[in-house]
């Protein structure tokens, strides 16, 4: 017997149709033909307009019927296409009033939100032809990638070690050596290197579709155009960006990014992706008409009542997330990400925004973030977020979290970058980061992993500038210095830039390892910023959004000039990946309930057993019962960090392990290369096992065994 579905019950010039099904949104292969769904509160019509693939003039355009329209979501089937050459996008008509927030324009052609593929901009930094009447082209994807098994790792959240990159800039660099530079498929290339270093999970800027030349404009310094190249300017939400992938010129990134993800997770690597909810590249009253501003504007943009968009993301526009509409596409987005790409989690950019109502109040209890946090396809997903945006709302400790949600932990960024540079009275801060900032997070029940540990990202300085300028030097961004923030705590060691002095550069190296020490033994969820592990530059620069160069792309012959600070970062990873009392799920009681003679945690100064908390110190140690790994379910090694942020030597008594134990020298900062690290497992006994001169601006880790 033959399906009545695929039998057309209309016909329009040559095409046979019959109405759609409502759900799901977008473009869906079904037997003999495709069905389209697009959802417009507001529209008074639609039309589906066709191309084929690359033809700057449509095929067909076909308006549908009105009684192939249910409730607000128009539908239809459209029988015997070509679907593997075809391009799609809609016309809307209704009212064009921008003073009531409509912007119909039945001569634009218009994206799907719901694009699974998405043409126009295949290569990167090809020029588009601006006369072009639809830049952005939505295509259908198709399911029939072979995953052989594989599944997403489900990584602890407290065992994760996070290394977060741009795809181009990880090995766009020549000296990357990759057959196929600043795509997907290098990354591939480069996963022997991920494993060394001892990462276990990337986490990629933007890939979902952008436009690079968005607001692209001459380099006033050189010349050079200066691009949208971070890519936090979200074109298509569903669709991977075609110019990031070596075979996006023939339309199969999809394939590309997933075989990535699948080699990554065979090598125990997993991948976080960040993603842009707070706005789109439609922009504000001045910027283009690609999508939702032309399908139903004021469903998806957040309005004032005289029709402007409110404007907490800094770019122009902010989606209305929790309109229900909204929400639930964001849900499918995420949901369709994590079924049909395998990610093991997301990172969403500016994430307080999603806790706004319509008119851009916070929300006690946000809808979508509630929604997200109780997804049963997302239940395994990691959701991390940036709990501030742009309109001054600061959620770090109290975001709403509904037992899932973790953050990024800007103080955490704040306190050890003003210990690391010497500032008083941080003593008392520092103790509450290193233990996963337990004054944050434990009033409401959250445990370290509530808290990802950062000093550098990809906003703000890299680890070397950080100690190399004291503020920032973004004149080649054209904006008279005047973007990026002013707030960086750093501290330039005695010389603004690069200087040849061998004094300051080895206290630069220092102030390096200093850091990375600090943050992997720091209770929480470590990230790292690419290229801090080889010393990159930014040249002072410390917002390079713009930039397709040598300022964002990595240098990999850095791994050979700076080979002692890989090294160091080397070992710091695995010695964190080596002792489970690093990485606990819940916070450190300051009780002896393993019964040891010892506490969890103690804490120390120069004597030990009394750390000094007052205002002048610039000096902490503390010490970690390793019977207490894991809240007592695993039995590790006595660990004791002294940091002296003082710029001068300072002697350290260390507090007696117990009988039959001794200490062991994992990190001295202030030591001499090769001897400022040792690879777990083959440290030195430390000569005096009662007390070691600590010199200053120093890091010192032992191990008791």
């Amino acid at each position: 017997m033959q399906r009545i579905d695929i039998h057309p019950t209309h016909s329009y010039e040559n095409f046979k149709l019959r109405p759609g099904t409502a759900i799901p949104f977008g473009a869906t292969l079904v037997p003999g033909g495709v069905n389209f769904s697009i959802f417009s509160r507001h529209a008074k019509s639609c039309t589906l307009v066709l191309f084929n693939k690359h033809s700057p003039e449509p095929m067909a355009e076909i308006p549908f019927p009105e009684e192939f329209r249910i409730g607000n979501v128009f539908s239809m089937v459209v029988f015997e296409l070509d679907y593997e050459n075809l391009e799609y996008g809609y016309r809307m008509d209704g009212p064009f009033k921008p003073k009531e927030g409509h912007w119909f324009d039945p001569t634009k052609i218009l994206l799907d939100p719901y694009a699974k593929i998405i043409g126009g901009r295949d290569i990167w930094g090809e020029k588009p032809d601006w006369y072009n009447m639809y830049h952005h082209r939505a295509r259908l994807a198709f399911d029939d990638f072979d995953w052989e098994g594989e599944r997403p790792l489900q990584i602890p959240t407290e065992d994760l070690i996070i290394y977060e990159m741009h795809v181009r800039s990880f090995t766009r660099h020549l000296s990357s050596g990759v057959k196929h530079p600043g795509t997907f498929a290098a990354i591939r290339d480069k996963i022997p290197y991920l494993k060394e270093l001892g990462v276990n999970c990337i986490e990629l800027m933007p890939i979902y579709e952008f436009d690079e030349f968005e607001n692209s404009r001459p380099n006033p310094q050189t010349g050079e155009l200066l691009l949208n190249y971070w890519g936090y300017s979200t074109v298509g939400f569903f669709a991977p960006k075609a110019g990031y992938a070596a075979t996006g010129k023939y339309g199969m990134q999809v394939d590309e990014l997933k075989t990535l993800i699948k080699i990554l997770h065979q090598n125990d690597i997993e991948v976080i992706l960040d993603v842009v909810f707070n706005h789109t590249a439609e922009g504000n009253e001045y910027g283009l008409t690609i999508s939702f501003r032309g399908i139903d504007n004021k469903t998806y943009y957040m309005l004032t009542p005289e029709g402007y968009y409110f404007n907490f993301s800094g770019t122009g526009n902010t989606l209305n997330c929790n309109n229900p509409i909204v929400r639930n596409m964001v849900l499918d987005c995420l949901r369709y990400w994590a079924a049909e790409y395998h990610i093991d989690g997301f990172r969403f950019d500016l994430a307080a925004i999603l806790g706004r109502d319509p008119w851009g109040a916070p929300l006690s209890n946000p809808p979508l973030l509630e929604s997200l946090a109780f997804d049963p396809i997302l239940a395994n997903c990691k959701l991390i977020a940036e709990a501030w945006d742009a309109g001054g709302l600061y959620q770090v400790g109290s975001f709403p979290a509904f037992g899932r949600w973790v953050e990024w932990n800007g103080k955490y960024r704040d306190t050890i970058r003003q210990f690391l540079k010497g500032e008083p009275g941080k003593v008392g801060d520092m103790a509450q980061r290193l233990q996963g900032s337990p004054d944050l997070y434990a009033w409401a029940g959250r445990g370290p992993t509530a808290s990802i540990n950062f000093i550098t990202c990809h906003d703000g300085f890299t680890l070397m500038d950080l100690v190399s300028y004291d503020g920032k030097h973004n004149e080649a961004n054209g904006e008279n210095n005047n973007d990026g923030t002013n707030d960086n705590e750093s501290w330039n060691c005695g010389w603004e830039g690069p200087t040849d002095n061998p004094d300051i550069n080895a206290l630069r190296r220092q102030q390096i390892k200093n850091a990375i020490a600090m943050l992997m033994v720091s209770q929480g969820v470590p990230m790292i910023l690419m290229g801090d592990e080889m010393g990159r530059t930014q040249l002072g620069n410390n917002n390079t959004y713009c930039h397709d160069n040598e300022l964002n792309w990595l240098d990999w012959k850095l791994l050979e000039s700076n080979a002692d600070l890989f090294k160091f970062f080397k070992h710091c990873i695995a010695f964190r990946n080596a002792h489970p009392v690093l990485r606990n799920k819940f916070h450190f009681q300051n009780t002896d309930y393993a019964a040891s003679g010892y506490a969890d945690i103690t804490w120390h100064g120069t004597r030990a057993w009394e750390a000094d908390w007052s205002d002048s110190s610039r000096i902490l140690a503390f010490m970690l019962c390793g019977r207490h790994a894991k809240q007592g379910t695993l039995t590790d090694n006595y660990i004791y960090v002294a940091m002296n942020m003082h710029w001068e030597a300072n002697w350290f008594e260390i507090p007696g392990l117990p009988q039959g134990m001794q200490w062991h020298v994992f990190v001295n900062t202030g030591a001499t290369p090769p001897e400022e690290s040792w690879y777990p497992g083959t440290e030195p006994v430390l000569e005096n096992q009662f007390g070691l001169l600590i010199g200053g601006r120093s890091v010192v880790i032992l191990v008791g065994k």
